[in-house]
């Protein structure tokens, strides 16, 4: 296993990297795995070296390319904060599923790539995560705490694979309307599951974390693990 950059071309020109983690076999289904609000930093590219341990492809893209490339901040300071929240505040969504569709592309055409398609995503990629099972060929998605999913609960009929989301009962950025919304718009479709973690708050799987909780964490992770393997091999 080890990390590297690759180069991706986004579909309306230009072109952004990745972070690329590499699993012992030649050749492994692949796992895009899909940025905070913070970019590709420490945390997202484990995640990345995490997947790859466990036998996958995994490939972290760079999204906020287009506001200003290969941004890596931290949830530890108030200027940081303040950066992201401004980055996402100017995040154009539907490029950024573009890009992901790319990355996807990209990663099927990997000499290391054999098989399926995953996406894994938190916060704001917990949202991206969503939109690929909608809007992608993904063949499994997995979406940690994502914020606005119920604003697109009318794509959920055109997901093709598998959707897995995690709910923090007490999200602080997905109030209970909020919630009881998806649960409701996903109710019975048979390509998506929702699991919700009764006391947690936004971001409790993420390490270091002012709301981590690793009980809860290490529960969600194991059954991303667990659905990954059922539907990517």
């Amino acid at each position: 296993m080890s990390g590297s950059e690759i180069t991706v071309k986004a579909s309306d020109g230009g072109s952004f990297s990745a972070y690329v983690a590499r699993p012992s076999a030649a050749k492994a289904p692949g796992v895009v795995v899909i940025q905070e609000i913070f970019g590709v930093n420490a945390n997202i590219r484990e995640i990345a070296d995490g997947l790859a341990a466990a036998g996958y492809l995994a490939i972290a893209p760079d999204l906020f390319w287009r506001q200003e490339p290969g941004i890596q901040l931290t949830d530890q300071s108030e200027a940081e904060w303040k950066r992201a929240f401004e980055l996402y505040q100017g995040f154009d969504v539907d490029k950024g599923v573009g890009d992901i569709a790319a990355t996807i592309a990209a990663l099927r055409a990997d000499a290391g790539h054999n098989g399926k398609v995953g996406a894994v995503g938190y916060c704001l990629g917990g949202f991206l995560a969503y939109l690929t099972a909608t809007r992608t060929d993904a063949d499994a998605a997995v979406g940690y705490y994502g914020v606005a999913i119920e604003t697109k609960l009318d794509e959920a009929k055109a997901i093709k694979g598998q959707l897995m989301l995690h709910v923090a009962a007490k999200d602080q950025f997905v109030p209970p309307p909020a919630q009881d919304a998806i649960k409701a718009g996903l109710a019975g479709n048979a390509h998506a599951t929702v699991h919700v973690y009764d006391g947690q708050d936004h971001a409790f799987a993420r390490p270091g974390g002012q709301h981590y909780d690793k009980a809860a964490a290490d529960l969600a992770n194991a059954r991303t693990l667990d659905f990954f393997k059922a539907r990517l091999g």
